[in-house]
């Protein structure tokens, strides 16, 4: 459910009806248009589709991070790059009006560890049990 309205309701809408019921960021970004590599992507996600249907199994790489997940995306993998890989995003009916780059990650957790031997000249003073 997206604002009360299924999946196969959201489907069969139209572009400007769909747009109407988006949060305010996303509604103003789509009222000025898709950029051309946002419409590319949406091309491939077209033929990828119908990939799908024949019993293909497709995969899309793209690096367009600003891309806002649409109902027709729904049930395709999408490799999205977070600055150094791509990362698989199966795209959830959850996931519709949110951005592409919100599920690639593009920085790691510090994970702070001890120092090690010839970590550095600091390390010197750290007490060894």
């Amino acid at each position: 459910m997206y604002r009360g309205l299924t999946l196969s309701q959201l489907q069969s809408m139209s572009m400007d009806e769909f747009i109407d019921i988006l949060p305010s960021r996303q509604r103003r970004s789509l009222h000025r248009g898709l950029q051309a590599e946002q419409r590319i992507l949406l091309e491939k996600v077209r033929r990828a589709k119908e990939e799908l249907r024949k019993g293909g199994n497709p995969t899309i790489k793209t690096h367009v991070r600003n891309m806002i997940i649409l109902p027709e995306m729904v049930g395709l993998p999408i490799q999205v790059h977070n600055g150094k890989d791509f990362v698989q995003v199966e795209i959830k009916p959850e996931m519709i009006g949110h951005y592409l780059g919100e599920f690639a990650v593009t920085n790691k957790p510090v994970r702070h560890g001890t120092p090690g031997i010839g970590a550095s000249r600091s390390s010197m003073y750290v007490p060894l049990k």
